[in-house]
C-alpha cells in the first residue's frame, strides 16, 4: 500500500478506528503491544502520526526488514532499554535473523556504546584537566588532544 493509499484509509476510517486496526496487527504479528504503543493509543491521533512516520522510514528504506530490526535491537541494547531490546529480538527473529546475528548485533552495539562513553568522558577530563589550578599546582600535566 503506498503512502497516499496508506493516508486515503485513515480518512475513511476514521482516527480511531485506524488507531484499533494498527494496534491489532501489531498484537498478531508480534504477540504483544509495547506499551509505548498503548499509551500512544489513547490519544489515537499520536499513534498513527508514530507509526505513519515509522512506516514512512522503514518501508522505504533501501534496508531490508531484518537488518532494520537488527539495528532497532542494537539501539535498544545500547540505551539499556530491556523492552526495546526484547521487542526488536523478538521482531529480528521473525524477520529471519539468526542467534549469531542477534548476538553479533548485541556485540557491536556495546563496542560502539562503550567506546562512546570513553570518547566522551575522555574529552571532559582533558578538557577540565587542561584548567584544572589544584592539578597545576601539584605538577600534574596532562597532554591534550583535539581529536
Amino acid at each position: 500500500m503506498t503512502f497516499e493509499e496508506e493516508l486515503s484509509r485513515i480518512v475513511e476510517a476514521g482516527t480511531d478506528e485506524a488507531c484499533a486496526g494498527w494496534m491489532k496487527a501489531i498484537e498478531q504479528e508480534y504477540g504483544k503491544i509495547p506499551l509505548i504503543f498503548q499509551r500512544m493509543a489513547e490519544r489515537p491521533e499520536v499513534l498513527v502520526s508514530h507509526l505513519l512516520y515509522k512506516d514512512a522510514v522503514t518501508k522505504t528504506s533501501a534496508l531490508d526488514p531484518k537488518h532494520i530490526e537488527l539495528i532497532c535491537l542494537a539501539v535498544g541494547a545500547a540505551l539499556k532499554c530491556v523492552h526495546c531490546t526484547g521487542y526488536h529480538m523478538t521482531a529480528a527473529l521473525k524477520m529471519g535473523a539468526s542467534r549469531e546475528e542477534i548476538l553479533e548485533t548485541v556485540l557491536i552495539a556495546g563496542l560502539i556504546s562503550n567506546s562512546s562513553v570513553l570518547a566522551n568522558a575522555y574529552r571532559v577530563i582533558d578538557d577540565k584537566l587542561a584548567k584544572c589550578v589544584p592539578c597545576e599546582t601539584q605538577g600534574i600535566v596532562m597532554e591534550r588532544s583535539d581529536e
